[in-house]
């Protein structure tokens, strides 16, 4: 990929929750694993499996509204097929947000039926919610609760304290900050990632993030690109760049190409579907 570069971001206070995520497996019924619906592989913690092992799960495919339905479906049926269970939601419209906890039910089948040889009829459901900062935790378990339970950012980074949430009678939700790993081993899963928020902008060069998001449209999208910038054709990342800027009128006195301003119009394009719905992979196979 052109003008690729390293990224790596791991806070202590993440190492910290790890440690706190793995104490706090006993205590609770259920995961459910919150990933990016734009970038399934790359926002999940490639730590998860080896932290929850066989504790039941559920897959929330989040911010569906703005990823490609298509690919969203294919995502679907891949988990399916792993014999695993996954719905796509969207926190902030509260799409499919009434189905969590049927999911939640489906995946503790077995623990309830355990209960009631024991003579338990509870159907009480203690969860715990894991994901990478900026994928939409505080703000689904807010939908969920129906109230303001948990603190909401537009930044990656703003819990940072496990806490108890009462949703309903039957269900209480463990909230985790986020976690992300020590470094990307692969270097597009961290340009993924930064092209979606789930990383500090001020950590990043703004322009090197445009040139790979470029990259990933070009790719995918090549239609939308052309259409949402006027482009008559898609020539190297650094060209069009130069050319959003010209026809976006992000220009230096000198007249040159603000690339800067260009790379960051972009990308708040681009977080604002401004281009478009655009997941930026697909599972493996298809």
């Amino acid at each position: 990929m052109e003008n690729s570069k390293v990224i790596q971001w791991f806070p202590g206070h993440m190492a910290k929750a790890k440690r706190e995520i793995i104490e706090s497996l006993n205590k609770v019924d259920v995961v459910f694993e919150l990933y990016d619906s734009r970038i399934p592989f790359s926002s999940k913690n490639p730590m998860v499996d080896e932290i929850v092992k066989n504790k039941p799960r559920v897959v929330l495919l989040n911010k569906a509204n703005i990823a490609d339905k298509k690919t969203t479906k294919l995502w679907i049926d891949y988990y399916k097929n792993k014999g695993i269970l996954a719905l796509d939601i969207d926190s902030i419209t509260g799409y499919n947000i009434n189905k969590i906890i049927d999911y939640a039910n489906k995946a503790l089948k077995e623990v309830f039926e355990k209960r009631e040889k024991k003579g338990i009829r509870s159907k009480q459901i203690k969860a715990l919610i894991i994901g990478i900062p900026n994928v939409g935790k505080s703000t689904l378990i807010n939908k969920l609760a129906k109230r303001k339970a948990t603190n909401v950012g537009d930044k990656p980074g703003v819990t940072k304290a496990q806490s108890w949430i009462k949703v309903t009678d039957d269900l209480f939700l463990l909230d985790t900050p986020g976690v992300l790993w020590p470094k990307f081993e692969d270097q597009m899963v961290g340009l993924r990632l930064a092209v979606c928020g789930s990383i500090k902008d001020d950590i990043l060069d703004t322009i090197d993030i445009a040139y790979g998001a470029i990259e990933l449209i070009k790719y995918r999208y090549p239609e939308l690109l052309k259409e949402r910038y006027k482009l008559a054709e898609l020539l190297s990342n650094e060209e069009i760049l130069a050319d959003i800027a010209k026809n976006r009128g992000c220009l230096l006195k000198a007249g040159e190409p603000d690339l800067l301003r260009a790379a960051t119009l972009f990308l708040n394009d681009i977080r604002n579907i401004r281009i478009g719905a655009m997941s930026y992979e697909e599972p493996e196979g298809c």
